[in-house]
């Protein structure tokens, strides 16, 4: 059993209240952590403002993330046993992760020494003539960072990373499932000589100390991740400041009757049960057109029915629990309605302990709710279409527009699917789950309102200042 304090200002704090860290799986106690609260929030704003007093010139920082990477890869099974313990994510899935969050720290190191501004060309106008301009981007502010359970490494770098290469200090609450990966990473950083008070992690209740940190005014930009519903409604409270979301999505896969049936099988048994589809790119709507809707249907179950569900630990697991018992027995539930309004079971639907078995569904018709609303586990329903647009129209009735996957042979299809489906991200021959972290990654309509990936978080999280010289004749 683990005990941290939070990371307050370059030290451990202890308070005199703790969450319980368990495992989903089993339920066994993996840790305790201090909890904090609004007063905690306040002096981890004053910490972060007083570090960016004295600014961290850029090769520092690229030096700190690059020295960051090093010492994550070096700690990987570490990481990866704790990401399985608390998250319930299998071993080798976690360890996947640690090898992104060392490419995700890797670019911002990257970006930390590039981050440059533009030339205006002032004499394009008549107005401009004599005069020179270029911009510089200066850091936002303190950045307060809200992160979920479900990528507790990885979407973490991706809110702190940028943060420190843009020259922002951040406050960090982590999801209150999975805190101790969140505070074995501040261990990290400080080893990497990162200065005091440029990252806090508070970890702690959303209704106290995520309203505390959302609600300061000396926090100009709120990054969070998590449900659209809370996400949006983040944003209605602060109207004044920035706040870059990234939620939820009811991710399709379309596959034409020209694909290989193959891949594209074996991209849903993979993609659509990794972590027990709890991934807001999880595969979930199978949209298969009709004259290979039956080969496929039986293929996927086939692989499905192949899983090895159970302990998050062992070397042969790929689906283990779900976060709680809580989001087990609501996404059965949803199975259950969706078989009962005329969906055919095609393998998996019982609940084993904690664990709910992998989930085919075919007929499954846009009413149900494995269909509008983003499941968030283990199951996968499958749609016949007809037509191109019969396809299009399928796949764009969602409120959500992440990403998009498209399995087709022809030019035809991926021209037109690229062009016409609402998503952030269209992928031809490739899984919608597919995220490589450099990548711009984000969604429209529900989705969200912006783009992670190093190259694109460090611009949201500075702003451009004009400087315009007179009197210079270039």
């Amino acid at each position: 059993m683990q005990r941290f304090g939070l990371w307050l200002d370059g030290r451990w704090h202890e308070t005199d209240r703790w969450l319980e860290v368990h495992s989903p799986y089993d339920g066994s106690l993996v840790g305790m952590v201090s909890a904090g609260n609004a007063q905690v929030v306040q002096q981890a704003v004053e910490a972060a403002q007083r570090a960016m007093a004295h600014p961290l010139p850029p090769y520092q920082r690229a030096e700190i993330l690059a020295r960051a990477a090093h010492l994550v890869e070096q700690r990987r099974e570490d990481f990866a046993r704790t990401i399985a313990l608390e998250a319930g994510k299998p071993i080798k899935t976690a360890r996947i992760e640690v090898a992104r969050a060392v490419s995700t720290l890797t670019f911002a190191s990257i970006e930390a020494r590039t981050l440059t501004g533009d030339v205006v060309p002032m004499s394009g106008a008549a107005a401009g003539a004599g005069k020179f301009a270029f911009t510089v981007r200066e850091p936002i502010g303190v950045v307060g960072a809200i992160t979920p359970f479900n990528f507790p490494l990885n979407l973490v770098c991706h809110k702190v990373a940028p943060a420190i290469a843009a020259g922002c200090a951040v406050v960090l609450k982590p999801a209150s499932a999975t805190p101790i990966t969140a505070l074995k990473l501040a261990e990290v950083l400080m080893e990497a000589d990162l200065p005091r008070g440029w990252l806090n992690v508070i970890p702690g209740s959303g209704g106290e100390v995520g309203n505390a940190l959302v609600e300061h005014p000396d926090v100009p930009l709120i990054s969070f991740t998590g449900s659209a519903e809370v996400g949006w409604g983040i944003r209605a409270r602060v109207p004044h400041k920035k706040v870059l979301l990234e939620l939820g999505n009811s991710s399709p896969l379309i596959v034409f009757e020209d694909a290989d049936l193959e891949t594209a099988a074996q991209a849903v048994a993979t993609h659509g049960f990794s972590h027990a589809g709890q991934s807001c790119i999880s595969v979930q709507r199978v949209l298969v057109h009709e004259p290979v809707a039956e080969t496929f249907e039986r293929m996927v179950a086939e692989k499905v029915a192949q899983l090895a569900v159970g302990d998050p630990l062992d070397e042969k697991t790929h689906v283990g629990p779900l976060i709680t018992t809580t989001d087990r027995d609501r996404v059965k539930a949803w199975i259950d309605e969706a078989v009962s309004a005329g969906a055919r079971l095609l393998v998996g639907g019982e609940v084993e302990g904690t664990l709910l078995q992998p989930t085919v569904l075919a007929d499954v018709t846009p009413e149900m709710k494995v269909f509008c609303r983003e499941v968030f586990g283990p199951v996968v329903g499958i749609t016949r279409f007809k037509s191109i647009d019969e396809a299009v129209d399928l796949a764009n009735a969602t409120e959500y527009g992440l990403q998009a996957g498209v399995f087709t042979a022809s030019i035809h299809n991926a021209f037109e699917m690229a062009k016409r489906l609402r998503f952030g991200g269209v992928l031809i021959n490739e899984a919608p789950t597919y995220r490589t972290d450099q990548m711009p990654y984000g969604g429209v309509k529900a989705s969200g309102n912006t783009r992670e990936g190093p190259h694109y978080a460090v611009r949201e999280m500075t702003v451009e200042k004009l400087v315009i010289l007179n009197g210079v004749n270039l």
